[in-house]
């Protein structure tokens, strides 16, 4: 949800849907360990706090879509085969 840009904690939540907020930010504060997300805190009254990926997240997107691709050609096929029902 962040390949277009930073977003808020709620937009973010409202994006990815059926996601509770506890999950939304341990998944976020490890994301930000891992290097893939950076946390802006922005010195305002309400304080306004931004996520965007880093670089590295950046760079993660290309074998992520590549997955997807592959899925959208074999998954079916894997899904059945674990079924035990023979291939086409």
């Amino acid at each position: 949800m962040l390949r277009d840009g930073p977003l808020r904690h709620s937009d973010l939540r409202t994006a990815v849907g059926g996601i509770s907020q506890k999950m939304l930010t341990q998944t976020l504060r490890r994301m930000e360990q891992m290097t893939l997300v950076r946390r802006q805190r922005y010195a305002e009254a309400p304080p306004r706090v931004e996520y965007e990926l880093t670089e590295a997240g950046r760079d993660l997107l290309q074998p992520i879509y590549a997955l997807g691709t592959w899925v959208e050609r074999h998954g079916a096929a894997v899904t059945l085969a674990m079924h035990g029902e023979p291939p086409d």
